[in-house]
C-alpha cells in the first residue's frame, strides 16, 4: 500500500519522524496530557499529517485513507491484533477442497448507517464498480481481484458479462467467490478496502465519497465531519451491528502537516496518540524523546519499504545505467545514522523484512545484499557510461519530488547532497501536498519521487505484482515482459520452493537487472501513545486500526 504508497504507509512511517508507501511523535506532561487524570468522555483526538483524498475505497491507495476508512467500513472479514482474520461482516464461512470457492454467511443484523440491510448484492455490486472498464479514474487496486476466476479478463474487456466472474450472490446473506488458483492469503485480502462493500446510491452521485452527508458506511463509525485542511471527524455508528464493543463515541482528527506541531499538541495533551504510520515524531527529536517518555514510546519494526522511484519513461531515467548510478551513489547507513534515526534498516531490496516466505522469512532466504554494492567509484562510471549512451553531452535537470513532511525534506535534502557529491549532479527537490503527489506520480509526470509501500497482506506477492506492466500502482511506467511472467508463475504456483523462487528471479530483474527504484530502508514504525489509550491495533504492516480503542483513567 501507497504511504502511502504509501502505504504507501508512507506517510509517516518515514518512521523517522513518513506507501509510501510509501509510510513518530513526542509527549510531555500537563493533566491528561502524562496520564494523571481520567478522561472524562470517550472521544480520541489523533492527528494525520496529509488529508486523504478521497473515501471511495474503489480509489484508496495510501495510509492515511486506509486509516480513516477502517473507522468507516467493515470486509467480510477483519484482522485482530495478532494479524488473523476474524469475522466481519461474515459471520462464517466455508472452503472447498481445493481452495477455490469460499461461501460467506453474512450476518442479518448488518446493516448500512442509514438503516438498510447490507446484503450479498452490496459485495457484488462493489466489486463489479471496481472491476468494470468503465470506472473513472481507473481503480489503482482492481489488480488486487484478480485472484477471483475472470475477473482480470473482465476488467481488461475480454469478457463483457460480469455474471462470468466468479462473484455470486446465492441470496441476500450468503456471498460465493471461485478463485483462479488457490490462494492461501485470499481469506485476509477481504478485509482490504478494495473488498469493502459499498451502498448502492453511489451510482447516483458521483461526489459521495467527499460529501459527508452523502456517505453512507458499514463500519463502527461515520463521517460526521470533513473540514479540508483542517480537520476529520467520525462518530459512533449506532447502526453498526457490534455497536455493544465500540467503546469511543468520537475520534476527532486534525490535518497537520508539521511534525513538530504535533509533538507540541501531543505534549500538551491535545493528542492522544502521534506518529506513524499517520504522522511523525520529528527526527531529531527521537532519540530525546524515547529517553523522555519509555512507556510511551515505541519503535517497531514493519513489513513496509522507503524507497525512491524512477519514472523509466522520463529523461535521463531511461537509463538503466544512470538509474544504477543514483542508486549505487547513496549510503544507507549514514542514512539511518543522521537522518531518519528511528532504528530503519538499510534496504537493498523491496520485500521488507516480516514477509512470509517458504519456510522463513523471505528476506532470510533470499538475501538482499546480493544484488548490488554501494559504490561512489562505481557509480559515476556508470552514469558517464549511460550518458553517453544516451548521447548526453550534459545531464538533464533532474528533481526529486516528496510529498510535503519535515521528515521527507530532510531526507530529501540529504540525499540530493550525497548525489552531489558522489556524482557531481546538483539535484533540486520539490515538495508537493498529498493528493497532488499521488497524482503527479500517477501521471508520471516527475523523474524521481519518494515512495513507501506496505504490506496490504503477508506474502511477497503484495510487493511484486505492483510492478507489473499496466498494474495501477506501477507509477514507474516499468514494463518488462520477463518480469510479469515471472509474477504470472509465482501466482498460479503452489509449490512453496519453486515460488520463493520465481519471487526471487523478479526482485532480482527489478532491482539488480533494471533498478527502477532506489530502495532506502525497511521501515520502523515509531509512536506515543497515552498511558491510558487502550486498544489500537497496529499490524505487522504498520497498519493501524483504531476502532476498538477507548480511553481509561488510571
Amino acid at each position: 500500500m501507497k504511504r502511502k504508497s504509501l502505504l504507501v504507509l508512507l506517510t509517516l512511517v518515514l518512521a523517522f519522524g513518513t506507501v509510501l508507501a510509501a509510510c513518530g511523535s513526542d509527549n510531555s506532561s500537563s493533566g491528561q496530557g502524562d496520564g494523571s487524570s481520567t478522561p472524562t468522555e470517550q472521544v480520541l483526538k489523533i492527528n494525520l499529517s496529509a488529508e486523504p483524498p478521497t473515501f471511495d475505497p474503489a480509489q484508496a491507495q495510501d495510509s492515511q485513507t486506509n486509516t480513516v476508512l477502517k473507522t468507516m467500513y467493515e470486509g467480510l472479514v477483519r484482522m485482530d491484533s495478532e494479524g488473523k482474520e476474524i469475522p466481519g461482516v461474515a459471520e462464517s464461512w466455508t472452503t472447498s477442497e481445493d481452495g477455490l470457492v469460499y461461501e460467506f454467511k453474512l450476518r442479518e443484523d448488518a446493516k448500512w448507517s442509514n438503516g438498510d440491510a447490507l446484503t450479498a448484492n452490496d459485495f457484488v455490486f462493489a466489486w463489479k464498480r471496481v472491476l468494470d472498464p468503465a470506472t473513472t479514474p481507473a481503480p489503482p487496486y482492481s489488480y488486487q481481484l484478480y485472484y477471483i476466476k475472470n475477473a482480470e479478463k473482465f476488467n481488461t474487456g475480454d469478457i463483457k458479462d460480469f455474471s462470468q466472474v466468479g462473484v455470486e450472490a446465492v441470496d441476500e446473506h450468503t456471498l460465493k467467490v471461485t478463485l483462479e488458483n488457490p490462494t492461501p492469503y485470499f481469506l485476509g485480502l477481504t478485509s482490504f478496502y478494495t473488498y469493502y462493500p459499498v451502498h448502492q446510491s453511489v451510482e447516483d452521485n458521483d461526489k459521495w465519497a467527499t460529501n459527508k452527508d452523502s456517505m453512507i458506511t458499514n463500519g463502527p463509525f461515520t463521517l460526521t465531519q470533513w473540514t479540508t485542511g483542517q480537520k476529520i471527524e467520525v462518530t459512533k455508528n449506532e447502526q453498526y451491528w457490534d455497536k455493544d464493543n465500540i467503546k469511543l463515541s468520537k475520534i476527532d482528527m486534525s490535518l497537520t502537516p508539521s511534525g513538530a506541531t504535533e509533538l507540541s499538541s501531543y505534549r500538551s495533551g491535545e493528542l492522544d496518540y502521534a506518529g506513524a504510520p499517520n504522522g511523525e515524531v520529528p527526527t531529531d527529536q527521537i532519540p530525546g524523546v524515547s529517553k523522555e517518555l519509555p512507556e510511551e514510546f515505541k519503535s517497531t519494526g514493519i513489513a513496509s519499504t522507503y524507497y525512491y522511484m524512477f519514472n523509466t519513461t522520463a529523461e535521463p531515467f531511461q537509463n538503466a545505467k544512470i538509474r544504477k548510478a543514483f542508486t549505487m551513489a547513496l549510503d544507507r547507513q549514514a542514512i539511518v545514522d543522521n537522518v531518519t534515526l528511528g532504528g530503519q534498516i538499510p534496504a537493498f531490496g523491496f520485500v521488507p523484512p516480516g514477509i512470509k516466505g517458504e519456510t522463513a522469512q523471505f528476506r532470510d532466504e533470499i538475501k538482499d545484499t546480493d544484488y548490488f554494492q554501494e559504490n561512489a567509484e562505481e557509480a559515476k562510471k556508470l552514469l558517464e557510461e549511460g550518458m553517453k549512451e544516451e548521447g548526453y553531452t550534459t545531464l538533464p535537470k533532474v528533481t526529486l519530488i516528496y510529498n510535503s513532511s519535515e521528515a521527507h525534506q530532510k531526507l530529501a535534502v540529504a540525499v540530493a547532497d550525497m548525489w552531489k557529491k558522489a556524482l557531481g549532479v546538483d539535484v533540486a527537490t520539490q515538495n508537493q501536498e498529498w493528493g497532488v503527489f499521488l497524482e503527479t506520480r500517477n501521471n508520471l509526470n516527475y523523474q524521481v519521487a519518494r515512495a513507501g509501500w506496505s504490506a496490504d497482506y503477508n506474502d511477497p506477492m503484495t510487493f511484486m505484482d505492483i510492478w507489473t506492466t499496466g498494474n495501477g500502482n506501477n507509477d514507474a511506467g516499468y514494463a518488462n515482459p520477463e518480469y510479469d511472467a515471472l509474477i504470472e508463475k509465482a501466482a498460479g504456483e503452489k509449490d512453496l520452493a519453486k515460488r520463493n523462487e520465481y519471487f526471487a528471479q523478479a526482485e532480482k530483474i527489478l532491482i539488480q537487472d533494471d533498478m527502477i527504484i532506489a530502495p532506502l530502508y525497511y521501515y520502523t514504525n515509531v509512536s506515543l501513545t497515552k498511558p491510558y489509550l487502550k486498544g489500537v491495533s497496529l499490524d505487522f504492516s504498520g497498519a493501524i486500526d483504531f476502532s476498538r480503542a477507548y480511553l481509561e483513567g488510571k
